[in-house]
């Protein structure tokens, strides 16, 4: 098993960035690594909610991704299970966990996907995450 992290320093304060990390209404404005657009954007962001995000790539190939809330601790902390439909980008149960730390610019945003399967699928979800997350910094750059 492996996991990868990445860092992104949002234009926004902790409490908006985790709106827009745990909520429907956020997760749509910015999920998925290219400018394709989110089809399904479901959130329950409690712990033992339930999450569930549908995306199409600019290729016409369409992502599904589902798991439950572990911790929410607004507006510092999220932890989901998440797990591929279909299980074809990765066929275990992995953990997503999402650190926002406040900082003078706004928030820093430190991103960890672990438990991936391999080292292949550590880096195809690293080149995802940096499209996704290069999108909600974006979002908030003014």
């Amino acid at each position: 098993m492996t996991s990868l992290t990445l860092v992104r320093r949002i234009k926004a304060r902790p409490s908006i960035v985790f709106d827009a990390v745990t909520t429907a209404e956020g997760i749509s404005q910015w999920w998925g690594p290219d400018a394709g657009p989110v089809l399904i954007a479901e959130a329950d962001p409690r712990k033992g909610g339930r999450y569930r995000v549908r995306f199409r790539l600019l290729d016409g190939t369409e992502h599904e991704s589902s798991g439950e809330f572990l911790e929410v601790i607004r507006p510092e902390r999220v932890v989901m299970s998440w797990r591929w439909e279909g299980g074809k980008e990765d066929p275990n149960e992995s953990r997503v966990e999402i650190v926002l730390r406040l900082i003078p610019e706004g928030t820093e945003l430190t991103f960890t996907h672990s438990l991936l399967s391999d080292e292949e699928s550590c880096r195809s979800h690293e080149g995802g995450w940096t499209g996704a997350l290069d999108k909600l910094q974006a979002r908030f750059a003014g």
